[in-house]
């Protein structure tokens, strides 16, 4: 079994190929350059061994020649909220006509499947139970949902889009919610940091979510789902209070609006297709992320 990843080369992709290694399955690694850097300080020497390929999602024709001989397909490329609000056009040919090539790629590879990385952003911040999105991201992650039931209807290709809030834990280090994993690294050089948003948002540990996009690429499933992953709500002051409890003379504090989407996200009835799935509690998760960056680990 070969497992093509689109981004794999970015924070959660590294720690989905920590978990895929640790199994023995062969990873091919899609993406616009070579840099193992992240990979090697979340997965270890496994980096130096991944089957390698750069190219552009919104080029079919690169994705096509990555994916032959894949057997199922993690997509995690995409530009983030920031992005996308500056520049919808260019995210919308990453975001949604990448995923449509990786969907096509699949088709013409044979897979038996495609786990996708949707969005909490598909909600809007009145309701965390039906998709409403208010930008240009959350609004493209819907769009893509709706292509992957299309794809089920038209092809019978079997997907699972996932819809974490905020992502967080050892490596999260870029988009406009890294700030709990930002606060974590500060704290363990002894600098002040300033989370740049207020308010509560659903916080779920990145090798929760690695775990699932595993169980949907080991697992056998059918149908095109779309599962919202729920971790623990949280406001950024009791964040801030998780990494004082780890590092007690950290200086956390925030500022800014409250994110664009729901804090409390429906739970969705992903047990019935990919099993018991862990669940890292906030404090755990915070502990192991500080604990990351004060081994002195480099992403």
């Amino acid at each position: 079994m070969t497992v093509l990843i689109t981004g794999g080369g970015g924070f959660l992709g590294a720690w989905i190929i920590r978990r895929l290694a640790a199994r023995g399955i062969d990873m091919r690694v899609f993406d616009r350059r070579e840099d193992r850097g992240v990979v090697r300080a979340i997965a270890g020497d496994v980096a130096d061994q991944l089957d390698w390929r750069t190219g552009d999602i919104a080029a079919g024709s690169d994705l096509s020649r990555a994916a032959e001989g894949c057997d199922f397909a993690i997509h995690l490329a995409a530009l983030l909220t920031p992005d996308c609000a500056e520049n919808p056009i260019l995210s919308a040919q990453v975001n949604l006509i990448g995923t449509l090539n990786v969907f096509e790629a699949a088709k013409s590879a044979g897979m038996r499947g495609v786990a996708y990385a949707s969005s909490a952003g598909v909600f809007g911040p009145d309701d965390g139970a039906v998709p409403y999105p208010t930008t240009q991201y959350g609004a493209f992650k819907l769009a893509c949902e709706g292509s992957a039931r299309a794809y089920w209807a038209d092809a019978r290709i079997s997907s699972v889009g996932f819809r974490p809030a905020i992502v967080y834990g050892p490596g999260r280090e870029t988009g406009q919610t890294a700030g709990p994993t930002l606060a974590c690294r500060a704290a363990t050089v002894g600098q002040s940091y300033t989370i740049g948003y207020s308010g509560r948002a659903d916080m779920i540990y990145v090798d929760d979510v690695a775990a699932v996009f595993e169980a949907a690429a080991t697992r056998s499933f059918e149908g095109a789902h779309a599962f919202s992953l729920v971790g623990e709500v949280a406001d950024v002051s009791e964040i801030a209070a998780g990494i004082r409890h780890h590092v007690p003379n950290a200086v956390i504090d925030w500022c800014g609006p409250p994110l664009s989407l729901h804090p409390v996200i429906a739970p969705s009835p992903i047990g019935a297709v990919l099993g018991e799935l862990p669940h890292t509690p906030l404090i755990d998760g915070l502990g192991r992320t500080v604990a990351f960056y004060q081994s002195g680990a480099v992403t």
